[in-house]
């Protein structure tokens, strides 16, 4: 199972020389791969086909209607390929499972992936509906065209399909179901029995994912799970990341007086909750070096092994040219790498507060609102980060209420902050020195004929905790789609060159060594 490099590998240094040379070298690539290659060269018009087909099944995670028509679709798939499917209800949106049995294999691998999608806007999708899929020939940015769809020969590797969950999540599961194609029709079968999982309301926060993981979990078993959420590595180098980021969700409210007032009348006397939020929040966090100041903040983190930080060493640093291209001279944390994610965060993400624009009116705001992120990783629970934060909200002199307050409270309350939070969920990480993750990365590089970038954690969040920490599943992500996907935002695209990489991909993880 782990290769002869694998097994003489062991020590940190090993590891990181191993991630150099892996990330410059290319090699011969597998039989597999070129089999899986041969395959897609001659099926690219039916796959795109398949995929555009999936894509055009509306999937907001809110429309439990629309979301079983997609889990009826994904059954369809799966049968066509010989797979044994089931949903497995929930309060919620169905989950798709699926297996799939190998006579003679000794290993199983489940793959994991989601197929709901986020909310549209459709007044900023550009040129088309994103249920509507189309394909133009580059990125937007770049001034891609649509053109039509092909009906025979080739796809362009730049070449992109537009649409809602192009990359986030159902062009990973066309993949994994091609891959399973391309290796039966070379007459071959999958080293590991195969097991799938695709869930249908993540963008929704998957409530329901510890239900299935309870209920299921025999359903579940196996000696590995495969995450295939994600983007990859811009550098265009296949990746691995072995864990993810929990998260909590948090809005503050600050309160001023109980309606708007002429700032002419009542400026510099009457509170102002706007300028309150601003010095609160600037209270959370160093100008200079972006670390958190509420207190025991960075407490229970898990510092990274040896052969974490080792692999971080060797990953391709292009954060000059991701601030280059995102327009910011330098990063919160001056000088910090961007595997500041390995860390927990702090974040912004939205600040409201009577109108601006053309709107803007003189006025004292009765209200102004924060909604927050807190980023989590191993060993940080998320009730006791959110009680960090209502604790150094308190100590910057405010009362705390969890309901919207009455007048008669905000006339006790000099200094008062509503506080609302998700329940939230932890982070997970797989140690990449186990076995079984070191024959993932041997096999995987073997069969692609190039080195992984490799990851301790991603910076988003999936609660594939309910997979490590309650299943006792070794979990890793294998992301295949494009790093500039706009995921979860208008334009959501996917780079045809990723989809057929992707497809090999998938195919090395099923014929693992």
């Amino acid at each position: 199972m782990d290769s002869p490099t694998v097994r003489r590998c062991t020590s940190a240094l090993c590891f990181a020389t191993l991630g150099l040379l892996a990330s410059r070298e290319a090699y011969a690539q597998s039989e597999t791969v070129h089999g899986v290659r041969s395959y897609r060269t001659s099926h690219e018009v039916e796959i795109v086909e398949e995929l555009v087909e999936f894509l055009s099944l509306p999937n907001n995670a809110a429309d439990i209607p629309a979301i079983r028509r997609n889990a009826e679709a994904i059954l369809e798939m799966m049968a066509r390929r010989g797979i044994e499917g089931r949903l497995l209800e929930t309060d919620g949106a169905p989950y798709v499972y699926g297996e799939l049995e190998v006579p003679g294999a000794t290993r199983t691998i489940l793959f994991y992936a989601h197929y709901d999608g986020q909310a549209v806007d459709t007044s900023r999708w550009v040129g088309h509906h994103p249920y509507e899929p189309v394909l133009r020939d580059d990125a937007l940015e770049a001034g891609g065209q649509i053109i039509e769809f092909p009906s025979q020969g080739r796809f362009e590797n730049d070449w992109r399909i537009f649409a809602r969950s192009a990359s986030d999540d159902k062009s990973p599961i066309v993949a994994i179901m091609v891959a399973l194609d391309a290796i039966q029709a070379n007459l071959r079968k999958p080293t590991s029995n195969l097991k799938f999982i695709f869930e249908g309301d993540e963008e929704a926060g998957s409530p329901n994912l510890g239900f299935v993981a309870r209920e299921y979990g025999d359903l579940l078993a196996a000696d590995l799970a495969i995450a295939a959420d994600g983007p990859t590595d811009p550098s265009g180098l296949p990746t691995m990341k072995f864990g993810a980021r929990g998260i909590v969700s948090v809005e503050i409210t600050t309160y001023g007086p109980l309606r708007p007032l002429h700032s002419g009348h009542y400026g510099n006397w009457a509170p102002n909750p706007a300028m309150r939020l601003a010095h609160l929040l600037a209270s959370m966090k160093d100008p200079r070096t972006g670390r958190v100041l509420v207190e025991g903040f960075y407490d229970d983190v898990v510092e990274l092994s040896e052969f974490e930080r080792a692999a971080i060493a060797a990953a391709p640093n292009d954060d000059a040219e991701r601030m280059y291209a995102l327009a910011f001279a330098e990063p919160e944390a001056q000088g910090q790498r961007l595997a500041l994610i390995n860390l927990p965060s702090l974040n912004v993400r939205g600040l409201r507060s009577a109108w601006v624009g053309r709107e803007a009116r003189t006025v004292v705001p009765d209200r102004a609102i924060a909604n927050i992120d807190l980023r989590l990783v191993k060993n940080v629970d998320p009730r006791e980060q959110l009680g960090r934060l209502i604790a150094h909200i308190e100590k910057q002199g405010y009362d705390i209420v969890s309901e919207e307050p009455d007048p008669e409270t905000r006339r006790r309350h000099p200094k008062l902050a509503r506080v609302v939070s998700s329940d939230g969920y932890p982070a997970y990480r797989t140690q990449m020195d186990l076995p079984i993750a070191q024959a993932l990365i041997s096999s995987v590089e073997e069969h692609m004929g190039q080195g992984m970038v490799k990851i301790p954690t991603s910076g988003g969040s999936v609660p594939l905790y309910w997979f490590t920490d309650v299943l006792g599943l070794p979990t890793v992500s294998v992301p295949m789609v494009n790093h500039d996907n706009n995921q979860h935002s208008p334009n959501e695209n996917l780079r045809l060159g990723n989809l057929w990489s992707g497809i090999e991909l998938f195919a090395s993880v099923m014929m693992m060594r």
